[in-house]
């Protein structure tokens, strides 16, 4: 008998405003695909990008409405992402005014680098894969 597996992980990130931090999302791609509210407020959210890649599993994040402060310097977790062209949406986001670092090339992704921090501190880092 084969040991037991986890087949998925999900990040789950406790935010302010989840309604918020959907909209961020969003600059980055990804869509509502559940939600959930509790007297008449959005309280989770689960955003995700439906890959066509076989060889790329997607994104998914839960968010849920935090019970208390969100504290922007103590976030210990950041969000690796990847995409296919780095520079088109580091373009996008400065655009969009959401406070994007620079572009980088560091030797482990030499196609290019960012980073960018959502609404409650998270740090994303969004790269190009050769």
């Amino acid at each position: 008998m084969a040991d037991a597996r986890i087949d998925g992980l999900t990040a789950y990130a406790h935010v302010a405003d989840v309604g918020r931090s959907v909209e961020f999302y969003r600059h980055l791609g990804l869509e509502v695909a559940s939600t959930h509210e509790a007297d008449g407020k959005l309280v989770w959210a689960l955003v995700t990008n439906a890959c066509a890649d076989p060889h790329t599993a997607g994104a998914r994040l839960m968010l849920a409405q935090a019970s208390g402060p969100i504290e922007a310097e103590s976030q210990a977790v950041l969000f690796y992402c990847w995409t296919p062209d780095v520079k088109q949406l580091h373009a996008q986001l400065l655009d969009a005014k959401l406070g994007v670092g620079a572009l980088s090339t560091p030797i482990y992704m030499p196609a290019g680098e960012f980073r960018v921090h959502d609404p409650d501190g998270y740090v994303i880092l969004v790269g190009e894969p050769d």
